[in-house]
């Protein structure tokens, strides 16, 4: 789960967002660019959305606190609100600009944060974790900028909240110098928060536990990748994070691991301004994510390296991100004002190109409007956008001896083609050796890695995909044992139209493909899809839910069906 939260709301939900610390950078002239006045109306619009969350029954605990969408009263939501109520109090551009009811709901909310930390300074995360170091890094990045609002603000009457909020912070510092961690991202979402308690509260402490985390050094791939490979979470998450540390603990090396991930990120991009995900090892494997969360790193790196990429990137996020997304950022922005200068002179985006990323196991294609993914060690070994129509996934399943699900451990190139292949093996099993036979008859005592094989069942699996007439060519190769069902799965995102193929008679969203050529359509934007040389039927059989395959995905899916030996190519454009 994405621990980092933040609040970006709906007319009727809320959606968590991250919150960063504010630049070091000198301060320039006030004068507000009109996107950031634009930003911060887009916030008062949100702030009243809190309302249905509060907890207004005093005789709970954690009254003047917030509920999720599942009513449970958490720190998550909470600070949220406080951050965002925080900031439109201490902003004069906002109608929450010195608001007597929104600093009263604010003095509530700090009150009830104290409530939800522990003893030892952290909180919980209540999906998962308890006494949890990185959720409270997590919650910190919503409340140290809620804190230098109020107390930079100078308002009377606030001095109870932020005095609730220094006691909050200083009680999880105590929690963040010892406390450990899950996963490689949060090492740095511990230090960057750690590093913005520095700044308000300078404690060697801070210090002595951030240098324990980074003499582990940066977990930074050759492809510029971190290691979980998270492109729609905890990569832009880490990024942040060291840019805060950079920052803040004036160690411009740190910029360095952010300028290479986001600079190999470019070749991430669809050309609908989409992330590609299905590299992930985390729970935003295969999500649908565009580039917001990416916006304040490219454009603090764009204006600290004049870097002209960086800066088409940041156009490029306007264009294909809702003005909301961005909003949820407002903060760094108005504690930062060096990020409202002009981007430098922007240079052409990577649009073209064939890109290799051995260490993070994909290959990506981009010709102008479409883009393909091919990856290992991924039952969905392709991928293929063509503006905002997509194929989500293919995927090739074989009724092998329940192991039959397609993927490879590796891509390997030949000439101007790529290969993925897999071979595997179906033995039955003869009785034990007499001097290993249990007393007692017991099967356990008895394992087949002790028994002699026979009867040994092949299956060899090779998939050769090549560039042609503006799009790919798949061939697909299945050989061994005859007689195997296979099924040949093309998985498109929801929300088009598809031509060409028959409605499969039981299964709802599954479609097979009796002729020769079909289509998915979504707007103006069309994928073509056709087969080439075939041995008739193209779909022999009905079965698109082989016993070892993965279930059938939530989304309209045209299915190949034959038998082995398989061999089919079909092209995708």
């Amino acid at each position: 789960m994405n621990r980092r939260q933040f609040v970006a709301l709906s007319a009727t939900s809320i959606t968590l967002i991250p919150t960063v610390g504010f630049s070091e950078w000198t301060r320039v002239a006030p004068t507000k660019p009109a996107w950031l006045l634009d930003w911060i109306r887009i916030n008062d619009q949100q702030l009243p959305n809190y309302a249905p969350l509060k907890v207004t029954d005093a005789a709970n605990r954690y009254v003047g606190g917030y509920v999720n969408d599942v009513d449970m009263p958490n720190p998550h939501s909470t600070s949220g609100f406080l951050l965002k109520a925080s900031m439109l109090f201490a902003t004069p551009e906002s109608t929450h600009y010195r608001s007597e009811t929104v600093l009263a709901d604010i003095v509530a909310a700090a009150r009830a944060m104290l409530k939800f930390q522990h003893a030892d300074g952290t909180i919980d995360l209540l999906d998962t974790n308890f006494h949890s170091t990185p959720d409270t890094a997590f919650v910190l990045e919503n409340m140290v900028p809620a804190y230098k609002f109020l107390k930079e603000s100078g308002v009377k009457g606030t001095e109870s909240a932020y005095q609730a909020l220094q006691t909050f912070l200083k009680n999880a510092g105590e929690g963040l110098i010892v406390g450990g961690i899950h996963t490689p991202n949060h090492r740095w979402v511990v230090s960057a928060a750690l590093t913005k308690l520095n700044e308000l509260f300078p404690d060697p402490r801070y210090i002595g536990r951030i240098d324990q985390w980074l003499a582990e050094h940066i977990d930074l791939d050759p492809d510029g990748q971190f290691n979980e490979k998270s492109t729609n979470s905890y990569s832009p998450i880490v990024d942040r994070s060291l840019l805060i540390m950079a920052r803040g603990l004036k160690k411009n090396d740190l910029f360095e691991p952010v300028r290479r991930n986001l600079m190999m990120t470019l070749y991430y991009v669809h050309p609908n301004g989409e992330v590609v995900t299905e590299a992930s090892n985390r729970q935003d494997k295969g999500t649908i994510g565009t580039m917001a969360k990416y916006y304040y790193c490219y454009r603090y790196m764009a204006l600290l390296d004049k870097n002209g990429e960086m800066a088409a990137m940041c156009q490029l996020i306007e264009k294909t991100c809702p003005k909301e997304q961005l909003a949820g950022y407002l903060d760094y922005f108005l504690e930062d004002p060096t990020l409202w200068k002009d981007l430098p002179s922007p240079t052409a985006l990577p649009t073209n190109y064939v890109k290799t990323f051995p260490y993070s196991g994909l290959v990506r294609i981009r010709r102008g409007n479409w883009d393909a993914t091919m990856l290992s060690n991924n039952a969905g070994w392709l991928t293929f956008h063509k503006g905002n129509a997509v194929l989500q996934g293919m995927r090739l399943a074989a009724s092998f001896f329940g192991k039959g699900q397609f993927q490879s451990e590796k891509i390997e190139q030949r000439g101007n083609a790529w290969v993925l292949q897999k071979s595997l093996e179906g033995p039955y099993y003869q009785p034990i050796a007499s001097a290993k036979i249990a007393a007692d008859g017991d099967w356990d005592k008895m394992p087949r890695s002790q028994r002699q094989q026979s009867e040994v069942q092949k299956l060899t699996t090779t998939v050769t995909i090549r560039e042609a007439n503006n799009g790919l060519q798949i061939e697909i190769d299945l050989s061994g044992t005859e007689g195997v069902p296979v099924t040949l799965e093309l998985i498109f995102r929801d929300g088009g139209t598809l031509a060409g193929v028959t409605k499969h008679p039981k299964k709802d969203k599954a479609y097979l493909l009796t002729s020769n050529a079909g289509t998915y359509t979504v707007g103006n934007d069309t994928i073509r899809f056709a087969l080439g040389s075939t041995m008739p039927p193209a779909a022999s059989h009905k079965n698109v839910q082989l016993r070892g395959a993965l279930p059938a995905m939530d989304t309209p899916s045209v299915y190949l069906t034959g038998y082995t030996p398989f061999k089919h190519s079909i092209f995708l454009g």
